[in-house]
């Protein structure tokens, strides 16, 4: 069954007209496509009450979650800091650790029966707002509770429970050693070994080549006192022996494939274990508060038992057995099961990229340069046209990325609770479980690159007040830089999203090389298709009180849902043409093929994520009752789209479903709507509900009263200083 609100791949929205090749109706601005301007800005009481309706729009089902980590946050002054030393930068955020273990928010990561609440949702909720004030202490608590701890919860079993107690505690804290050297997005060719001793009943692990070595691991490098080992596992036939060379693939014989193991790295009193080898990455681009280091085993021994064996079991015997056949299946179910990283990365993302919009835009609302007459006063940065560009339509899309990370941990959230047996998922369940996996893929991709070039755009839009560490703006670059890469590279990601499209996530999908993949996408196109046209009822009644009018107006948001979909679908008909000569190719020369259509696969994907945006950011929109709220966010779809629109006018073009007067006409309107949305724009900030004191920043002093300032100069240039 599906469970609860989810995205389609492609839904099949009717409308009166349909988009043809010749589709060039209604050309003109005159024909609908200038916005009405909102009314001039209410009192102050007002302005409050319509951010309130916006925040608790942008909130969605989590917004108690969301007001507490805000309240602990302005209570216990967790605002990043980067002027700290590395050591007490450490040291700061693994204290603040137990502050944001005081509320309880991590234990909803972990199930009832093992003595959590059970509330994912609230817990990701909780993370993804606390990314927006420190992001070292959002990733610190990431893997602490979702890696480490999603880890030992998700993949062991009841022999495992005492220390899931422990880690929701916080009494042992631990890394997910997953990234080696030699191999990040692609897990399935770790090196590292786990090798059964059945003369003993333990695992031996280690090391094989210095491409092994563990990398790049959160808390290894100073308080982690186990680790989740993820290995390929091994069971010899006979008595253990090491082979004559190690490092050699398949001297212990066939592996069964990566699995997860706990390893101990610590003793009580912090002293690293024998044949432990931890070094310390130390000073990075930014996290400066994560303890990021390296992992090399020499032949450690752990139990048996230290096997996370729910997806696979090692007898005392040394007999391997799983309730899951295929290697391939297994490996993507125990990935699957930890999907929650990459869903709190990407929100969390999105959380510092809010942030930062909303000190720029805080900061350009006070900031004066310019006047259009020496008898006029100086103009307020968002009243330069330019800047509202600059700004304004990056709101819009936080806004939209916002709605869809609401429903992607939604989602999550109904879908865990809603299949407690992933080892014997139905056909239906798998296929919903795929979707999830790559939507959650390709939203950390979208939410992550929309930081990064966001939080660049505040960081120049505010000057050189911009450069300063004290205004956080350079903190949060640095810091988010990194999540374009870790829990999956991006380009990997977004692929992952292309891979759905061709095969609709079929049962098989984990064994399948670039050929299957092809024959699967051609041969299964029309089942993907079926999949691709149940719409959601809200969506398409939306669409249905609107296209009756057969209007082709850029602000009929029935139209602009055909314009992406009509997008995502072109795109994904001309690359099945591209690579249907596959089907009878050899597997090298289908391989060459598929690798060639990359950049093509990647343009189909991001289509694909801009529609499923617009129809989260649709839902929500239609949520709002009649009013000045509602009025600002149909605006601010309407940026989204437009700006889309803008910055794929040449596909549209070359595809004659918009001419160069109608593209002219979308730049046109789009200029009109961030005028409107100016003087609304720092309510449209307000809204995110950024805590008091992580705004508490030296830019957004008050200089309303130019006397009541003091200077910053302390020191005496002419003694020298």
């Amino acid at each position: 069954m599906q469970c609860g609100p989810t995205f389609k791949a492609r839904p099949a929205y009717v409308s009166s007209g349909g988009m043809t090749n010749t589709d060039t109706t209604g050309l003109t601005r005159r024909d609908g496509d200038t916005p009405e301007k909102l009314r001039a800005l209410a009192d102050d009481a007002q302005r409050a009450a319509v951010a309130a309706e916006l925040k608790a729009a942008l909130d969605g089902p989590y917004a108690e979650a969301r007001d507490a980590a805000r309240a602990l946050i302005d209570a216990k002054g967790l605002r990043a800091d980067d002027t700290l030393p590395l050591d007490e930068a450490r040291e700061r955020t693994m204290s603040q650790l137990f502050d944001v273990l005081s509320t309880g928010s991590p234990r909803g990561s972990f199930r009832k029966d093992h003595g959590g609440t059970e509330d994912i949702g609230a817990t990701l909720a909780s993370l993804e707002t606390v990314g927006g004030a420190d992001l070292s202490l959002m990733v610190k608590a990431g893997v602490q509770w979702g890696l480490w701890g999603g880890a030992v919860e998700n993949l062991g079993t009841d022999r495992h429970i005492p220390l899931i107690k422990d880690i929701m505690e916080l009494r042992v804290p631990g890394s997910f050693g997953m990234t080696e050297r030699g191999h990040g997005s692609d897990v399935q060719s770790l090196e590292t070994t786990a090798v059964y001793d059945r003369a003993t009943g333990e695992f031996v692990i280690h090391t094989p080549t210095p491409m092994a070595e563990k990398w790049y691991i959160g808390n290894a490098a100073k308080d982690a006192t186990k680790a989740a080992v993820f290995c390929q596992l091994y069971t010899p036939a006979g008595d253990y022996e090491e082979p004559a060379d190690a490092s050699v693939p398949g001297s212990w014989g066939e592996t069964h494939g990566v699995h997860c193991l706990v390893v101990d790295l610590r003793d009580a009193e912090g002293r690293v274990l024998p044949d432990v080898h931890i070094g310390d990455h130390m000073y990075k681009g930014g996290l400066k508060g994560v303890d990021n280091g390296t992992l090399r085993f020499d032949h450690v021994r752990v139990p048996r038992e230290n096997l996370l064996n729910r997806f696979a079991d090692v007898s005392e015997a040394g007999e391997y057995s799983s309730p899951i056949e295929s290697d391939g299946a297994r490996f993507f179910t125990m990935l699957g099961a930890l999907i929650r990283g990459r869903i709190t990365v990407g929100a969390s993302a999105g959380s510092a990229a809010r942030t930062s919009l909303a000190i720029a835009t805080k900061y350009a609302n006070k900031r004066r340069q310019f006047a259009a007459d020496d008898s006029l006063p100086e103009s307020k940065l968002i009243e330069h046209r330019k800047h509202r560009l600059r700004l304004i339509p990056l709101i819009a899309k936080s806004y939209a990325l916002q709605t869809a990370s609401n429903k992607l941990i939604s989602r999550l959230n109904e879908l865990e609770t809603s299949i407690p047996d992933r080892t014997n998922m139905t056909k239906e369940q798998s296929a919903d479980q795929r979707e999830l996996e790559a939507h959650a893929a390709a939203l950390k991709a979208a939410n992550t690159t929309h930081a990064t070039r966001t939080i660049q755009e505040c960081r120049e839009a505010c000057g050189g007040a911009g450069y300063m560490a004290e205004n956080l703006l350079t903190t949060f670059k640095d810091d988010s830089d990194v999540f374009t890469t870790f829990e999956g590279d991006n380009v990997v990601m977004i692929q992952l999203a292309a891979k759905e499209l061709l095969t609709g996530f079929s049962r098989e999908m984990g064994n399948l090389g670039p050929l299957e993949i092809v024959r699967f996408g051609l041969d299964n196109f029309g089942t993907l298709l079926k999949r691709r046209t149940a719409a959601e009822k809200i969506i398409q009644n939306l669409v249905d009180s609107v296209t009756d009018r057969e209007t082709t107006s850029l602000f009929d948001p029935a139209y602009q849902v055909e314009l992406l979909t009509e997008r995502e679908d072109r795109l994904l008909m001309s690359l099945i043409r591209r690579i249907r000569p596959a089907q009878k190719m050899s597997t090298e020369d289908a391989a060459a093929l598929v690798d060639s259509c990359q950049d093509h696969m990647l343009s189909c994907a991001w289509a694909h994520v801009d529609r499923i945006v617009l129809e989260t950011l649709l839902e929500t929109e239609s949520a709002l009752p009649d009013s000045q709220a509602k009025k600002i966010m149909e605006q601010i779809r309407d940026v989204y789209v437009l700006d889309i629109i803008n910055g794929n006018s040449g596909w549209y073009q070359e595809q004659n479903l918009l001419n160069g007067a109608r593209t002219k006409a979308a730049r046109a309107a789009l200029n009109d709507l961030v005028d409107s949305l100016g003087p609304w724009s720092e309510t449209l900030v307000d809204a995110f509900a950024v805590p008091a004191s992580v705004l508490d920043v030296p830019l957004l002093e008050d200089v309303s009263d130019p006397t009541a300032l003091t200077f910053r100069s302390v020191t005496n240039p002419a003694a020298g200083m």
